[in-house]
């Protein structure tokens, strides 16, 4: 497996263009199933989920091609059978999001129970009842959700128990098909809901509410193929912000929404970072050592769990004691026993983490053990006083397009070593 290796001390410097966001793309590809003519969706991120997901949209019987720089075309109109196979989901959790397509299109999916990150028990029961909801008859045999619908899915009223990103995705591709308005209550609020619900209106849909805790979909009897731009990554935006805040460096990150990072910038600015912003830039400079911020993650609008493991890396070296609590996702702490082999005083109560900053880390040799995880401990390197290795990037590949290339720009001194 490849890994990185990573010199420590320098700042910094320059700009970065930020890549289309993994968590829009997903669900945004997903819904290709939708509809019976092509679509072409542009700043698709070259990541090895992405991959994935055009296999899986392949298996099901799409055609899929790359037709330019981070630009894909996707033909829903081949579909063969609804079978969605473990070999394929196991690897990636986002795969549950073909249930709802191909449910509400073809009246009948079969999709594996998820797999990918091993971050908590992130049940699908969310999706499952939604969709009995709307009329599906659903088992689980063997591993494997099957779905069953007579002709259209029914409009509903549903109120998710919890709030869930993907349930509320599935549930409103789903509902874009069906005979009905359905409402959607305690939706998950996220940009990345946003955007899926733009795509969706482009293809015809009728989609109302998004952003707010209550959406309405009123099904329409077909979608047709548009052309999309997938929305910037805010979570790979928030990543160089923070790396240039603990190297005390100066990074403008250009094709981004400041709009997406108003709690991620609202902590930086609390760290003691200087931020600047226009439409589609943000730029950081901190010309001291961060100071210590307590964080709290809690659904959108608030302080968003994939930002937790950077924010906690900076408070290891900031100045003073700092809280982190997760509220969202269980064992989202694997970061924690690597950053103290690099020196970090860190300490986990619950699902709290306690750090006191120290001055300084030193470089070790550490684990990658999810994709955020990764990105923690890279930035770790990059202010680590001597070389650091991060075993198992496979993770950082799922959710950072050409890392390496884009830090290296920056100054930073991080090279990927090729498994032999």
């Amino acid at each position: 497996m490849d890994a990185f290796k990573i010199t420590g001390g320098t700042a910094l410097k320059g700009e970065v263009t930020i890549s289309g966001a993994k968590n829009a793309a997903l669900p945004i590809l997903m819904s290709a199933l939708l509809s019976k003519t092509p679509i072409t969706f542009s700043n698709v991120p070259k990541l090895n989920d992405i991959e994935t997901t055009i296999k899986l949209l392949s298996q099901l019987g799409a055609k899929a091609h790359w037709s330019g720089d981070n630009e894909l075309v996707i033909d829903a109109s081949t579909i063969a059978h609804c079978r969605a196979s473990y070999e394929l989901v196991k690897t990636m959790r986002a795969s549950i999001l073909v249930l709802g397509p191909l449910l509400a299109r073809f009246g009948h999916a079969e999709v594996s129970l998820p797999g990918g990150c091993a971050i908590g028990a992130r049940p699908v029961n969310l999706h499952i009842h939604g969709l009995k909801l709307m009329g599906a008859d659903i088992d689980v045999e063997n591993g494997y959700i099957i779905a069953r619908n007579n002709g259209r899915l029914k409009g509903a009223t549903i109120f998710m128990d919890t709030v869930s990103v993907t349930g509320t995705e599935n549930l409103m591709m789903a509902a874009a098909l069906a005979d009905g308005i359905t409402t959607i209550e305690n939706a998950a609020r996220e940009p990345e809901i946003v955007d899926l619900a733009k795509c969706l209106n482009a293809m015809g849909a009728k989609v109302s509410g998004a952003g707010t805790d209550t959406l309405s979909i009123e099904g329409v009897a077909e979608l047709s193929g548009t052309q999309y731009r997938v929305m910037p990554d805010r979570i790979e935006t928030g990543t160089f912000l923070v790396a240039a805040a603990v190297t005390q460096g100066k990074v403008k990150c250009l094709n981004t929404d400041p709009k997406a990072l108003e709690a991620v910038i609202s902590k930086l600015q609390e760290a003691g970072a200087e931020i600047t912003s226009g439409d589609d830039w943000i730029e950081l400079t901190m010309n001291q050592r961060p100071k210590a911020v307590n964080i709290r993650t809690a659904p959108h609008p608030a302080f968003p769990t994939d930002m937790q493991a950077q924010f906690v890396t900076m408070n290891v070296i900031a100045k003073g004691m700092a809280t982190t609590t997760e509220t969202i996702f269980e064992n989202r702490f694997m970061h924690v026993p690597e950053l103290q082999r690099m020196g970090a005083d860190i300490s986990l109560e619950g699902n709290t983490a306690i750090s006191c900053g120290v001055e300084s880390l030193n470089g070790a040799q550490v684990m990658a053990t999810d994709l955020r995880a990764s990105a923690s401990l890279v930035i770790a390197g990059l202010v680590a006083t001597s070389e650091t290795q991060v075993d198992r990037i496979y993770h950082i590949d799922r959710g950072y397009q050409n890392i390496e290339d884009k830090l290296q720009a920056l100054g930073a001194n991080i090279t990927r070593i090729k498994a032999s």
